[in-house]
């Protein structure tokens, strides 16, 4: 057995100048498009006027030991080489951004040029002909050191070994080999400092971010505004005469009028409610000076931010349909709460067909490289739930399909016990695969919950209650009744795990903010109106009714359903990971 070898990187911030040469020299090695970077510099300034500092961090892939990246990653494009660098193939991506949820430091983003996912690789082409990453080379202070950190005799494990160094979220047990001397902790904990509408670079129009997440429009009235409120200086409007041109019309403010002065810092003054004395000059001219002047400069956005967008919490819901549609009524056939009947199953295995077609759109739909769907089949990663949960559906699918043709072809194996069975164990392992899935992105804490296997049944037990509602008030009576009484177990137990996800004391405090901007938040009002009124209160009270009060108690707890979701899948994306 040979030496080991662990590349790692040291970012000595007594060093490091923040002067982006790192970033640059990235950018250039791997000819990156403009909007996105592997390596990128973060600032943070503390204290207030004239006591401040401000602090740089380099931020990258931290090429972890236990990448979960890797393991969720449906066609093994990233895969951890034999020296500890995570590697990527671009040829390989198919753009499913699963590696985005699995990062915990927000080290991936899309590359709007190829469509694929891509992120540092440790300049692996430089490595392996004995060249340092470009980054290191540029950087004019010397501090970034790599290395092989197995190896005690390199400046990177001497470094290691004789400094105090930090890590970035060691608590997710990834084992990063990304360490900071001097690490401030404001910077390698993005909860610890606010994020501001407007910051350095951040109102440069078309931002290119993920799919799903665009930025908003570059809104120049809104960024004018946002200027004259400041307290910046702006530069005075030129005469043609060449004399300052005041609002009294005179060449000099000694007439009396109630003009802006200066503030002793070099800004503008206010009155007495903070905003600017001369509020309306000032946004014409921040607004002329934006229009003639504005460009995009530099720009770091969030990679991650809503990479999973509608497409990802549709299809939780249609799938939780789909399941759900095939599977209450076999479980009722099996229980023998009603009879077997081949045209009830059929048009319930068509049903549930239909919604796993859908499914399948959404899936598609949501990738970069819709064109190598596929391969999540052909070029499969076993360890990936997206791998186990695709060749789950498609058998599914393949049942369903089946069980539609023997009742069309009248074969009474559609009601055979042994078939109803395999078909529930399927059903339900499509309900339930997207836990795991969720629970493989330890970027987003909420997802981590222990419960969300049972939650996932749970939903689909819901979603099969209201849609076999739906079919015992479209032709098949018998099942109006039991599927009262399962929608109505479902919904309570909806709400039980609701309120031990969301309401219970959590093991993180991005956990805890996720949670907090569902109750409290921008998602409160599609939670609470949405999933708790519409989707658990107001079909309890249709359940209380009965008859048909059954089936509109299922139609509500469907659309309550699909609110949910949206926040569940939505929020924790929203918090920040670098």
């Amino acid at each position: 057995m040979g030496p080991i070898t662990k590349y790692g990187f040291v970012i000595d911030n007594r060093r490091c100048i923040g002067c982006h040469a790192c970033t640059v020299a990235c950018k250039g090695e791997h000819d990156d498009p403009i909007g996105v970077n592997k390596t990128w510099v973060k600032y943070i300034e503390k204290g207030q006027f004239p006591d401040t500092n401000r602090n740089f961090s380099v931020m990258r892939c931290n090429h972890c030991d236990d990448s979960p990246c890797t393991d969720v990653c449906p066609v093994t494009a990233l895969w951890e080489r034999e020296d500890g660098i995570v590697d990527f193939d671009t040829d390989r991506c198919i753009g499913c951004k699963a590696c985005m949820q699995g990062c915990p430091y927000d080290a991936l983003y899309i590359d709007p040029d190829t469509h694929t996912a891509a992120k540092c690789n440790y300049c692996s082409h430089r490595v392996d002909t004995g060249r340092e990453p470009a980054c290191v080379t540029v950087c004019p202070e010397d501090a970034i050191i790599a290395g092989d950190m197995a190896n005690p005799q390199t400046n990177v494990a001497h470094t290691i070994a004789d400094e105090e160094v930090q890590a970035r979220k060691p608590e997710k047990g990834t084992e990063p080999k990304l360490f900071y001397v001097d690490g401030d902790e404001a910077s390698i904990t993005p909860g610890t400092t606010g994020r501001e509408e407007h910051y350095m670079w951040s109102d440069a129009p078309n931002q290119v971010e993920t799919h799903g997440a665009a930025r908003e429009e570059f809104d120049l009235q809104k960024a004018a505004q946002s200027l004259a409120d400041s307290d910046v200086s702006l530069p005075e409007e030129a005469r043609t005469d060449g004399g300052r041109k005041d609002d009294c019309g005179c060449d000099s403010c000694q007439c009396g009028q109630d003009t802006t002065q200066m503030a002793s810092d070099g800004g503008y003054s206010t009155d007495k409610g903070g905003r600017a004395a001369d509020s309306g000059s000032r946004t014409e001219r921040a607004y002329e000076l934006l229009h003639e002047e504005a460009k995009r400069v530099y720009d770091i956005g969030e990679s991650h931010y809503q990479s999973w967008g509608w497409e990802v919490y549709s299809y939780t819901w249609t799938k939780s349909i789909s399941a759900g549609a095939f599977l209450i009524p076999a479980l009722l056939v099996l229980a023998g709460i009603i009879d077997a009947a081949p045209t009830m199953m059929g048009v319930a295995s068509l049903v549930s067909g239909l919604f796993l077609a859908i499914t399948g759109v959404l899936l598609v739909l949501d990738l970069e490289q819709p064109t190598r769907f596929h391969w999540v089949l052909l070029r499969p990663n076993w360890r990936s739930w997206l791998v186990k949960g695709a060749y789950i559906i498609t058998g599914f699918g393949a049942f369903l399909g089946l069980s539609v043709l023997g009742w069309l072809l009248g074969s009474p194996l559609v009601i055979h016990p042994v078939t109803l069975a395999v078909g529930s164990v399927l059903a339900a392992s499509t309900a339930v695969y997207t836990a795991f899935l969720f629970s493989q992105s330890k970027g987003r804490d909420l997802w981590q919950s222990p419960a969300m296997p049972i939650h996932m049944f749970t939903q689909a037990v819901i979603a099969g209650g209201g849609i076999t509602a739906v079919l015992g008030f479209a032709g098949f009576p018998d099942l109006l009744a039991p599927s009262g009484l399962v929608l109505g177990v479902g919904v309570i137990g909806h709400a039980v795990i609701v309120a031990s996800e969301i309401f219970t004391p959590h093991q993180t405090e991005d956990a805890e903010e996720a949670a907090a901007r569902i109750t409290r938040g921008r998602f409160s009002r599609a939670f609470w109106y949405g999933g708790i009124v519409v989707g658990i209160v107001l079909p309890l009270v249709g359940l209380a009714v009965g008859g048909s009060g059954i089936v509109a108690a299922g139609l509500l707890a469907l659309v309550g359903l699909f609110a949910f979701e949206y926040c569940w899948i939505t929020a924790p994306q929203t918090i920040s990971l670098a």
